[in-house]
């Protein structure tokens, strides 16, 4: 594993289980981030949109990873349980990383899953 790769599963380490403050010091401050719902150029507001998954989500499992010099792609399934139900979401996200922090993450994920469990009001 190199040293992009380290720093992208620190993050998903520490965000994925609920050390907000430990993910927030992976990245800069105009973290850069898009996702289907959300996108967003700086740490504080990434954070902000992320805050409720918190109350959801119970773990990952890393199926597959890539790392391509400063880029790093990881596969993986997102477990929630939310009052609609519990299951995996497949999940991918891009990141990019200087000076070992993240600068920016690109994630795709099934919505159609996302959605059966954190239904829209």
């Amino acid at each position: 594993m190199g040293a992009a790769a380290k720093v992208a599963n620190e993050y998903l380490n520490a965000f994925y289980s609920g050390d907000v403050a430990g993910a927030r010091a992976t990245v800069i401050e105009d973290f850069s981030f898009s996702g289907p719902f959300v996108q967003t150029s700086s740490r504080d507001a990434f954070f902000q949109s992320a805050a409720p998954l918190a109350r959801i989500v119970r773990g990952r499992r890393l199926l597959k990873q890539w790392e391509d010099g400063d880029d790093v792609c990881s596969f993986y399934e997102l477990n929630l349980e939310t009052p609609a139900g519990k299951g995996a979401v497949l999940m991918s996200e891009w990141h990019t990383v200087r000076r070992s922090k993240l600068v920016s993450a690109r994630v795709v994920f099934d919505t159609a899953a996302f959605r059966a469990l954190v239904p829209t009001r």
